[in-house]
């Protein structure tokens, strides 16, 4: 299939799983539309239009981001999805690390009106997509908190700390990524060993396909 052409290299097990697994899950399918922003990480079009990223730098930031988020306390990071696809990663992600999470949708104020019930003050966040999830990113730079975000070949990045390339609107490609996240931020921490597996396996972070919808 034309989505699997990216040449194999010969670090490739140095990659944290192996390259098929993450062209199975989807992770390198962008959209017809590219950033300025994203450009640096997209590894070519395909004949169809579609943008195509490179995973190689996939995996470099999901070990940026484990090793940048092991510094903080567990209820120290809040994880965000308004995306439907990502809320039972999130929710997952969050169950594994021990983090915060809101999956669904944000409240207004939630990071910057402590008179709200729901008031959180993290210290990062991560949010799935950084359009959908706009409300959040734009509190968190008001009180000047740090933000990762999963980033597809059409966001743009102006406000992201940490940006983490990926096809951030399909079911596999999110519950593969969160999966990853959760997995090497407890290998960093020292909770499993640095070669060591969570309890929970990737299909638990996997989504329901929605009504009417083909893979």
């Amino acid at each position: 299939m034309e989505e699997k052409e990216l040449p194999v290299p010969a670090e490739e097990e140095e990659l944290l799983i192996p390259l098929d697994k993450y062209l199975e899950a989807g992770v390198h399918i962008g959209t017809q539309v590219k950033t300025r922003d994203m450009e640096s990480f997209i590894y070519r079009v395909r004949s169809d239009g579609l943008f195509v990223l490179d995973v190689r730098k996939t995996d470099e930031r999901i070990r940026t981001t484990a090793n940048f988020l092991s510094g903080f306390e567990p209820d120290k990071i809040l994880v965000i999805s308004a995306r439907q696809y990502g809320q039972l990663p999130v929710k997952k992600f969050s169950q594994v690390t021990g983090t915060l999470a809101i999956p669904g949708r944000f409240v207004p104020g939630t990071l910057t009106n402590p008179m709200l019930p729901n008031f959180v003050e993290p210290e990062v966040i991560m949010v799935t997509d950084p359009r959908t999830d706009s409300n959040a990113v734009s509190e968190a730079v008001k009180t000047g908190i740090p933000i990762i975000a999963l980033c597809d070949t059409d966001n743009m990045t102006e406000f992201i700390d940490i940006v983490i390339p990926t096809n951030n609107k399909g079911r596999k490609a999110l519950a593969l990524i969160y999966w990853l996240l959760a997995r090497e931020l407890q290998r960093r921490r020292g909770v499993i060993p640095p070669d060591g597996e969570i309890d929970t396996p990737v299909e638990e972070f996997l989504p329901q396909l929605k009504p009417g919808r083909r893979e």
